[in-house]
């Protein structure tokens, strides 16, 4: 080894040259081997070597080729330090393009082996081998089999030869390394990036990220779609084998997994940060990535939005990835509602795939250390609440109370974006203060549009974390600052969210006492409503000790969340100091604006339910408030001081002082202290507290009994009103008269339910009630006379002032009560019909008010589960009135124009199942429970149950149709029509009841044939809803298109139309309306069409035709011949003429699409052509010249509207024509021997008008002619 070096550093290569030739090849091995393994000197000896081994000579070339097949599996072997074997390889690298053709093919061919057998572990060797494929590339000839091949093909075939064969997983990553020096044509790359994407599933997980990084290095020679495409597919699989083995390991109880969870998560972790990194250097990667997801969203998941979400944090694809996100989300949503709610797409297609659960699994993956994902997920949260929150409705007026379910598409968008970020800061410490900053800001800043969604995140942040947001506690108390300048709806919300925090935290509720304390010197209303809503709240959650532990107050509590026990906090007796101090601070309100009061008024009620230690003070503030207005000399009428209770500005009046829900309150808060002083007397006996409360008690039960009597005496006179009384809007008297009637029959109503409630069911007392509801239902009767008339503003019906649980009582007394003791008094309620007709009205206004707002007036209306089971009480009383008692009975009332109590009934169930559906989904089963069902076994099945119900409508809804038509009520069948849809939407498609109903709503239609539009309409719709989820209803649009023409007629009067009738419920008076309904299901089968059409594009195949064409196919061959029966029908101008020619004009949008981008064997070209189109022009020319006949009688606006649809029919078929010609041209078929080129311009010329016109002009002028000219006249 030293006489090599040696020489070598001489002058002279001669002797070097001798020296080497005289080795035997074994020798020189040995000696190579030795200095390499020693680490001495290795260099300089190959050096040395490669210098006495001239690449000219034979031997020179030989020996030169023997140290590069020694050395390379040396190097590989592990043996050699790291520095020695990078010092060889370099120098190897440097002498290889010395090496002849055939010399650096063996060694292509040693290296390609050595991957084969698993040999290049380490991977240190393959260094080399870029250098000597891309000598054998320049080469120009080399032997190959028994011919030659250039370097550039045999460098070719070798490539296909390594990555054709099996490779060792672990030399994949060296392997990926070594071709990103190799020059690759665009197909090698293509199978290499295959071949490695392929041993993603062979390899260890840890071994993924530094694979993932050299292949994104790869990327820049090209191939980055694919390269993506396989990285984020891998993870994919990862993700749902996961999935899949979790749900196993459920089922089994067992622990199953192949890969630790928080393993894979982390792994996915890392290549996310690697594909970022590449991305910051590669705007082209980015790009690819964007596009791969923007044409289908159904290639996301979990990992691709959480890739996707960290891509975000990069500047310039900020704005399109939320943006794709967004439009994902969305469209994720639209579809799936679309596949919900149409049985012919949910055969057709797969299950649906949830963008918004990849979305949530990202949210649940990211625990996992996905820092550069959490920022992501806060922003996209806030961009899904921002986008498609509520929206102010008119005059910026949000629409009132929030449904509880979200159901269209933007609201549950909305919900997700809620869903992110309560997940997010229950998950993630360093977000938690910019999500609650970030929800705060909103509140306070959005003051324009609707902030439900926001106090909806915030409460559940609180419920969720309330310890937590304690330490940003700073943040809340700064909003407390801006409440006096907010919305009452954001601050009554926002108080409740925050209760529970001012339980444990006693600086909060000192600054939000601060500031309620100057609200109440607000100048502005808002404000001071403000602050009474404020300290109801604090007065109701913050409980005095000895309050009564009554069931109420415990349920109350629940209400506004999380309930903490304040008294190991804080004690009672401070509690008590501060609830009296606060009753100060409202008392002052007794002196302001009418709505300030009002709010006091129905605050007071719960709390004094909820602190019941509250009463004297409560008690002796309504009683000195009652004291102002009561006249207490028994002698005098009326007992009530009404001037005081109107003040003026000006020329205009307004209320003061909202007398009658002064008394109210006092009424309800009376009596729930007398019934819970009755159930403590009954357990314990304490004086002491009864003589406190005997004063205000006796003094207000004296003031109560008094008022009835002398109201009772009182006449219409007595209160300057009567029925000459002017009583418009437009004047200030009648403002006035109008207050002063709106007052006394509020005062009227509050003395009835005191008087019922406090009468025991006494006849005497009864008869009272009666006279007093006699009185008020005479001002009543005026108020609606008087605003019958008059031009002033039209005067509402005010909102009754029973509460909901005394309206429920009472009609269940009043029709289910069949006590023998109570028989005599109840008599005398049950005999004024009157009466009875005022106790259902207001159930059924109480009902809909709470389908309106989500509550009610009055005391338990805020509290949803009482209001539930009120409820539940009405249902089963109405049901059984409108079940059990005969029509006959009522038949007399029949020519009055008013409402029968079985009607009223019945608009009673309506509204309740409507609003159980919308507020309490959940419950709708528990509400029909509640109702007396006879068969005890049927209440087991909820579904039997419903059916039940369902029977028990259908029912009577035959009972109306098997009479004459002079006896069938229209407004009754409606009723019972809307019913029976509410109920079905319970059912589920598949179960056998849900067939039933049907069956026999397709048998009511063919088999009723009463003239009715309104009824029709309802049945119809009826069919459809139930039709759309069965099975698809083209074919029931044809027979009913074909019944409408048989029914309308011709619009060629020569033609006679062959009578058809398959439903009898179209006829000639209801056609027109059935028209409009077939023409939306139209509208709704050319939407599932076009969607179909749209997935149809982005996954283009040749070949069979495959079920989807198929169903497109036959779905508008269908719709086409209905059409082509409805469009030669002689429909009436106006509204439905308009809607047909949109229709149709739509229909041939659709064939225009399909020509465009489907093969022709999927567009019915025959029916369109010859059937359709001659039909459509007939059509168009029927309409024009019936407008114009009409064009006197109908507006000119209409008129408008229908010629615009004229030409954009015309286009759409000229468009379709135009594709049809195109595809003709590319499929070598004739499309076009069937359609019949277009004539119908705006400037055609009809022969026969034109002629008449003519001869009409030709008789004139003859007749001028015999005629004597006139003279003209000068102008002036």
């Amino acid at each position: 080894m030293d006489k090599i070096v040696s020489l070598s550093d001489g002058e002279s290569t001669v002797e070097l040259q001798k020296y080497l030739s005289s080795l035997t090849n074994d020798q020189l091995v040995t000696a190579l081997t030795n200095s390499a393994l020693r680490g001495k000197k290795a260099g300089a000896m190959l050096k040395g070597i490669l210098k006495g081994s001239p690449p000219g000579s034979s031997e020179g070339a030989n020996r030169r080729l023997l140290v590069y097949e020694h050395l390379i599996p040396l190097c590989e072997s592990g043996d050699l330090q790291a520095e020695v074997a990078a010092d060889i390889i370099g120098l190897l690298m440097l002498e290889t393009h010395t090496l002849s053709g055939s010399s650096l093919a063996k060694l292509a061919t040693l290296f390609v082996d050595a991957i084969k057998v698993g040999k290049m572990g380490s991977g240190k060797s393959l260094e080399l081998f870029p250098t000597i494929l891309t000598a054998l590339a320049a080469c120009a000839a080399l032997s190959y089999g028994k011919g030659e091949l250039s370097g550039e093909e045999y460098k070719k075939q070798l490539i296909n030869s390594l990555c054709s064969s099996r490779w060792d997983p672990q030399c994949v990553i060296h392997l990926t390394t070594m071709f990103r020096d190799v020059p690759l044509s665009a197909e090698e790359l293509q199978f290499l990036v295959d071949k490695v994407l392929r041993m993603f599933f062979k390899m260890d997980l840890q071994e993924v990220p530094p694979l993932v990084y050299q292949l994104l290095l790869l990327s820049a020679k090209g191939c980055k779609k694919p390269i993506l495409d396989g990285i984020v597919g891998y993870f994919r699989d990862q993700d749902d084998r996961q999935e899949e083995e979790q749900k196993d390991g459920v089922n089994l109880h067992l622990e199953v997994q192949t890969i630790p969870q928080d393993q894979l998560r982390h792994v996915e972790g890392t290549v996310i940060l690697h594909i970022v990194f590449a991305i910051r250097l590669d705007n082209e990667l980015g790009r690819e990535l964007l596009k791969s997801f923007k044409t289908s969203y159904g290639d996301l998941c979990p990992f691709s939005v959480a890739l996707l979400l960290s891509v975000a944090r990069i500047q310039r694809y900020e704005e399109q990835v939320f943006d794709l996100l967004k439009g994902a989300v969305i469209k994720s949503y639209k579809d799936e509602q679309l596949q919900q709610g149409s049985k012919f797409l949910q055969n057709l297609l797969p299950a649906h795939c949830s963008v918004a659960k990849m979305i949530l699994d990202t949210v649940k993956n990211s625990v996992f250390g996905w820092d550069h994902v959490t920022q992501g997920l806060v922003q996209l949260g806030f961009f899904l609440m921002d986008t498609f929150g509520p929206k102010p409705g008119p005059f910026g007026k949000s629409t009132e109370g929030p449904v509880t379910a979200a159901r269209t598409p933007s609201q549950q968008a909305c919900k997700l974006g809620g869903q992110m970020l309560l997940q997010g800061f229950k998950m993630h410490e360093p977000i938690r203060g910019e999500i609650l900053e970030q929800v705060l800001n909103r509140l306070v800043t959005k003051t324009a549009s609707p902030v439900s969604h926001y106090l909806d995140l915030f409460s559940d942040i609180v419920i969720s974390a309330p310890m937590i947001l304690l330490e940003s506690s700073s943040k809340v108390t700064e909003t407390f600052d801006h409440l006096t300048y907010l919305p009452l709806g954001t601050v009554q919300g926002f108080l409740k969210a925050v209760q529970p925090l001012l339980k444990v935290s006693m600086s909060l509720k000192d600054s939000l006492i601060l500031v309620l304390r100057k609200a109440m010197f607000s100048s502005q209303l808002d404000g001071r409503k403000s602050a009474v809503t404020g300290f109801l709240l604090l007065l109701k959650n913050f409980k005095v000790l000895g309050s009564l532990a009554s069931s109420q107050s415990s349920q109350t509590a629940c209400l506004w969340g999380v309930q903490v026990d304040v008294h190991s906090r804080y004690n009672s007796a401070a509690n008590e100091a501060f609830c009296l101090e606060i009753l100060s601070s409202l008392r002052r309100c007794l002196g302001q604006q009418a709505d300030v009061r009002l709010m006091l008024y129905e605050g007071f009620y719960d709390v004094l339910r909820r602190n019941s230690q509250l009463a004297s003070s409560i008690m002796q503030t309504l009683l000195s408030q009652v004291r102002r207005y009561y006249e207490p000399e028994q002698d005098l009428l009326p007992p009530v001081k009404l001037e005081p209770c109107i003040t003026a500005h000006g020329d205009q009046v307004y209320l003061q002082e909202p007398l009658a829900h002064l008394v109210s309150c006092t009424v309800h808060c009376l009596t729930w202290l007398q019934n819970t002083h009755q159930a403590a007397n009954l357990n314990a006996d304490d004086s002491d507290d009864e003589e406190n409360d005997e004063g205000y008690k006796s003094e207000l039960q004296t003031i109560l009994e008094s008022m009835t009597r002398r109201m009772i005496k009182c006449e219409l006179e007595d209160f300057e009103l009567d029925k000459s009384a002017e009583f418009s809007l437009g004047s200030s008297v009648g403002v006035k008269n109008n207050i002063y009637a709106v007052l006394m029959m509020g005062l009227y109503e509050v003395l009835m339910e005191y008087n019922f409630i406090s009468a025991n069911y006494n006849k005497t007392r009864f008869e009272e009630l009666l006279e007093l509801f006699h009185r008020h239902h005479k001002l009543s009767e005026i108020l609606k006379e008087k605003s019958g008339k008059g031009r002033g503003p039209s005067h509402k019906t005010p909102r009754s002032l029973l509460s909901l649980g005394f309206v429920s009582t009472l009609i269940t007394v009043l029709f289910r009560d069949n006590s023998q003791s109570r028989e005599e008094a109840l008599s005398v309620l049950r005999s004024s019909g009157e009466f009875l007709r005022y106790a259902l009205s207001v159930a059924v206004q109480k009902i809909q008010q709470l389908e309106d707002t989500g509550h009610t007036d009055g005391p338990d209306g805020q509290h949803s589960d009482r209001t539930f089971r009120f409820l539940c009480d009405m249902t089963s009383v109405l049901m059984w009135r409108y079940t059990n008692i005969p029509r006959a009975v009522e038949e007399v009332g029949k020519k009055e124009k008013r409402c029968s109590l079985s009607q009223l009934c019945l608009d009673g169930l309506l509204r309740i199942f409507t609003t159980c559906q919308q507020r309490y989904p959940e419950k709708m089963a528990q509400l029909l429970s509640a109702m007396d069902v006879e068969d005890e076994a049927e209440q087991d099945d909820v579904a039997e149950m419903n059916y039940f119900y369902i029977r028990q409508f259908q029912r009577a809804l035959f009972t109306q149709l098997s009479g004459g038509e002079e006896d069938f009520n229209s407004r009754e069948a409606q009723v019972l029509v809307g019913i029976l849809t509410v109920l079905t939407r319970q059912l589920k498609p598949s179960s056998k009841q849900f067939v039933q109903m049907i069956t026999w709503t397709v048998k009511i239609c063919k088999e009723t044939s009463f003239e009715d539009s309104a009824f029709c309409k309802g049945l119809l719709s009826l069919l459809f809803s139930l039709q759309v989820l069965y099975k698809t209803p083209a074919s029931l649009l044809l027979e009913l298109c074909q019944d409408i023409h048989s029914q309308l007629g011709d619009i060629d009067q020569d033609v006679e139309v062959e009578k058809q009738c398959h439903f009898a419920i179209v006829n000639m008076k209801t056609a027109t309306t059935a028209a409009l309904l077939v023409l939306t299901q139209v509208d709704r089968v050319l939407d599932e069409v076009d969607w179909l059409i749209a997935r149809k594009k982005s996954q283009t195949t040749a070949g069979q035709q495959d079920p989807v064409e198929k169903a497109v196919t036959l779905q508008l061959g269908t719709l086409l011949t209905a059409l082509n029966e409805l469009v030669q029908a002689a429909l009436l101008p106006g509204n439905c003429t308009i809607t047909l020619l949109r229709e149709l004009s739509r229909t041939y949008t659709t064939l225009t699409t399909l020509v465009k981008y489907v093969t022709s064997r999927c567009v019915p070209v025959k029916l369109s052509g010859s059937h359709l189109t001659p039909q459509c022009y007939s059509f168009i020319t029927y309409a024009q010249v019936y407008n114009r006949d009409k064009c006197e009688a109908n507006s000119r606006a209409k008129l408008l509207r229908e010629t615009t649809a004229i030409p954009n029919l015309i286009f759409s078929i000229e468009q379709y024509e135009k594709y049809l010609i195109t595809l003709s041209k590319k499929s070598k078929v004739n499309l076009m021997q069937y359609m019949k080129l277009s004539t119908s311009r705006d400037f055609r010329i009809n022969a026969a008008t034109l002629d008449a016109a003519l001869q009409e002009q030709e008789e004139t002028r003859e007749v001028e002619e015999t005629q004597e000219p006139k003279r003209k006249k000068r102008k002036q």
